[in-house]
């Protein structure tokens, strides 16, 4: 079987992949070891790969969609692969190859490591500087030949482009702190519009941009004077070439939702330029949830979908309750093979233009999870969305929807949210909150939901309420800049005063034990018995009667629906206990309750 593998083996091909003179276009390989990649905590998981072709050997790293090879143990010490996308790059003066796709040829079996393979590192001080973006699917181009001369578009008016070469490209999956002298090459996905802040430390503005390519996706930031330089160079659907410096950080998950622990910030010297060929880079990239699926998915979550449009709706008017401006809008039918059916709200210009024929298929990227009538989604304005697209799973379910789907009957999620909307529409499993802790409830990726009936013990009296904006379903946070004057950054509005609005710490105690819980106005005007702005009145005038307040919402029950999700706090994981309703004690139900449960002790 070691011979049959040596035969397959192309000899020589990583030395001629980085001298730009390889001619085959999908090398077999020996691989001779593979090793986990020391990351952070909660970080992607990346492998180490080194890669023979007898003569010499070479450091790779994979890019995460190949580490399931990995993970199913078929990639491992002594197989055989043929690389069929990768790129090469030189870190540290030292040559690297990043797999960005393979196959494992278990046809040969497995052995020891063929040959004595040296190091290609060492013929790296003679080697002529070469471009070296390959890509045997046309990626970045068919072959290693200097990219043609581009026009500079620089952060930075006075900067001229480095290497039009770009001899450093790397994909975005391997971009991190620790990169320096990269250029990525990429497609514009999505550009925010600008965006203002005012505040007491001053005034800026700001943009951003999702940028996608084979490997990945990574969201871009530009401020103030970069701003100004980048906004209008950037255009979506279009291709560039980035190269640093580039600040490369921690990503703020709380403003994008793109699969990447990292993100951009551009800085004064960060060069861009439009790539000539505009081909070879993926549009989008997709993480479907299907219709059936958003029962389980939590409002307010940003997804991708795909469907059938089953139905069109006419366009109507709304006016904004905050600036009294009218939105078109426009409600679509969607269903899939779950055999579920959702309402998709569109706005604005596409909702006027918008031209599509029912039973067409329409793949939402950047859509809002609600859950008015039990689950609705809405496209964002960052959002987009693709007629027909040239997928697999387009045409998986035009297939589907014309061997069965025009005539079956769908399910919608209405109705579906039971009868106890104070928790957001659960029937949700009675807990103690010993079972609460046992079941380690909130400690995996899901968030779980539970009832459970507890005293108040504790009120937190620091912090108990935020000023928040007066605006209609705002509630955003506002900041005092002057006297008399609260600015809200959402609404890009000052109020003279703010409505407070309740975020408080509850300790509650059951037979089993106690557990800290987050509460928000609505809970907190029932627990109080007043609102939050009455509360700060009487805590600014009279301390002590505010205190009493807290002292008399003590030692009383309430059934509490909650929900437990793990949150990172001071870059500690913890599991957050938030309250969605509560609701007094009912006593009749409560006896009834307690009456059956003696009835299950009957021995007779």
């Amino acid at each position: 079987m070691a011979q049959n593998g040596a035969s397959q083996v192309d000899q020589g091909s990583l030395s001629a992949i980085f001298d730009g003179t390889n001619t085959i276009a999908e090398p077999v390989l020996q691989c001779v070891q593979v090793k986990p990649i020391a990351g952070q905590q909660g970080g992607q998981e990346r492998f180490r790969v080194v890669f023979s072709d007898i003569l010499n050997f070479v450091q790779s790293m994979l890019a995460s969609q190949v580490n399931h090879h990995v993970h199913n143990g078929k990639l491992k010490r002594g197989v055989f692969v043929r690389l069929k996308s990768f790129q090469t790059n030189t870190v540290k003066n030292k040559r690297i190859i990043i797999v960005l796709d393979l196959d494992v040829l278990e046809e040969l079996g497995e052995c020891d490591k063929l040959g004595q393979p040296q190091a290609l590192d060492s013929k790296l001080e003679d080697a002529e500087p070469q471009s070296t973006t390959i890509h045997t699917g046309g990626f970045y181009g068919n072959n290693a030949q200097a990219a043609p001369q581009q026009q500079s578009l620089p952060a930075r008016t006075n900067t001229t482009s480095s290497s039009t070469a770009h001899a450093n490209i790397y994909p975005i999956e391997a971009l991190s702190p620790y990169a320096h002298k990269w250029t990525i090459k990429a497609r514009v996905t999505n550009k925010s519009d600008i965006k203002t802040w005012h505040n007491k430390n001053g005034e800026g503005k700001l943009f951003s941009v999702n940028f996608l390519d084979e490997s990945g996706e990574i969201r871009g930031t530009g401020f103030n004077d970069q701003c100004d330089a980048l906004y209008e160079l950037f255009q979506e659907g279009g291709v560039y070439y980035i190269t640093s410096p580039c600040r490369v950080q921690l990503a703020k998950k709380q403003f994008s939702n793109l699969n990447n622990d990292y993100e951009l910030t551009f800085e004064r010297d960060t060069v861009v330029e439009k790539a000539e060929e505009q081909n070879g880079v993926p549009q989008v990239r997709f993480n479907f949830t299907s219709i059936g699926d958003l029962q389980s998915v939590e409002k307010e979550t940003t997804i991708d979908t795909i469907g059938i449009l089953k139905d069109v709706g006419e366009t109507s008017q709304i006016v904004s309750k905050t600036t009294s401006k009218p939105y078109d809008k426009r409600e679509l039918t969607l269903v899939d093979n779950s055999n579920f059916s959702v309402r998709l709200t569109i706005w604005g210009s596409s909702a006027t233009t918008f031209d599509v024929a029912p039973e067409s298929v329409i793949a939402f990227k950047g859509v809002k999870v609600s859950d008015f009538g039990g689950r609705s989604l809405s496209l964002l304005s960052s959002g987009s969305m693709t007629v027909d697209p040239d997928i697999d799973e387009a045409h998986k379910l035009k297939g589907w929807y014309d061997a069965q789907g025009r005539t079956d009957t769908f399910s919608s999620h209405a109705g579906m949210s039971g009868s106890m909307g104070a928790a957001g529409g659960r029937m949700d499993p009675v807990k103690s909150i010993l079972q609460v802790k046992e079941e380690n409830l909130g400690m995996s990726e899901n968030t779980d939901y539970f009832t459970t009936k507890a005293t108040i013990i504790y009120i937190k009296q620091d912090n108990f309420a935020y000023p928040a904006c007066l605006s209609a379903e705002c509630n955003k946070k506002v900041i005092q800049i002057d006297d008399g004057q609260w600015r809200c950054e959402k609404c890009d509005r000052n109020h003279p005063k703010p409505e407070y609005r309740y975020i408080m710490s509850v300790n509650a105690s059951d037979h089993t034990g106690q557990l800290w819980l987050s509460c928000f106005d609505e809970v907190g005007r029932m627990v109080m018995g007043m609102s939050a702005d009455q509360l700060m009145e009487l805590k600014e005038n009279d301390d002590k009667a505010s205190s009493d307040v807290f002292q008399d919402a003590n030692c009383k029950t309430w059934v509490f629906k909650c929900r437990a999700k793990m949150d990172n706090f001071q870059d500690q994981q913890r599991v957050r206990y938030q309250v969605n309703g509560a609701s007094p004690l009912n006593y009749a139900a409560e006896c009834a309750k307690l009456a059956e449960m003696i009835k299950m002790y009957n021995m007779e």
